[in-house]
């Protein structure tokens, strides 16, 4: 009896269905990306050659070491109380700005031996090379929350009266980068610039 060869097997429709499938992986497949923190740099100062002296009191130190504990004017603090505390340091309102105006729109405890001026206030923060990515962006999160719950109650305390009622700082700015916002921009820009002003943004990260 003869021997009935085997088939073979058209390989060539084989190279075809691969390739289609690593085309599709190549389409769909997402690959992750680091980011960041959205960090905008302060401007350029110009040259002064009067050095700048800060009073201690208008610096709110926070030291984040490496056991990821958080030391805070030197004392130990947890993180879930780390926006009010910084709060109440913006929010001081003690004597006066650097042209002597008085924070009528504070509401602090006017503690002399705190931050004189929303102006004046600054947060320096500094990290040790142990301490975790994760914590470092918790507590950054925290004292950027503790300006934009600031900025929000000033917003909607002089908001009413420039004509946007039940808007906070934080809707404010997304409406005035909204293309399709039908207000007047202006006068909110006006709004917004005032508010950043009262209460600066003076975040520094020290090495």
């Amino acid at each position: 009896m003869a021997k009935r060869s085997a088939p073979e097997v058209n390989a060539g429709s084989m190279a075809d269905i691969a390739f289609l499938l690593l085309i599709f992986f190549l389409v769909t497949t997402t690959i992750p990306k680091d980011s960041g923190i959205n960090r905008k740099l302060p401007p350029m100062e110009p040259p002064n050659e009067d050095q700048v002296v800060i009073k201690q009191k208008n610096i709110f130190t926070v030291l984040i070491n490496g056991n990821d504990q958080l030391l805070v004017e030197d004392e130990l603090m947890e993180l879930k109380d780390l926006r009010k505390a910084a709060i109440e340091f913006l929010d001081n309102g003690g004597t006066t700005d650097a042209e002597g105006n008085k924070c009528d729109y504070c509401n602090g405890k006017k503690d002399l031996t705190s931050s004189d001026h929303p102006d004046k206030a600054i947060i320096s923060l500094k990290s040790e090379r142990e301490t975790s990515y994760k914590t470092y962006i918790s507590v950054q999160n925290e004292l950027v929350a503790a300006y934009n719950d600031l900025r929000n109650i000033r917003a909607l305390e002089i908001g009413p009266k420039k004509g946007f009622r039940d808007m906070d700082f934080v809707k404010m700015e997304k409406n005035f980068r909204d293309a399709n916002f039908v207000g007047n921009k202006e006068k909110m820009k006006e709004v917004i610039d005032q508010i950043r002003k009262e209460y600066p943004e003076k975040l520094s990260e020290v090495q």
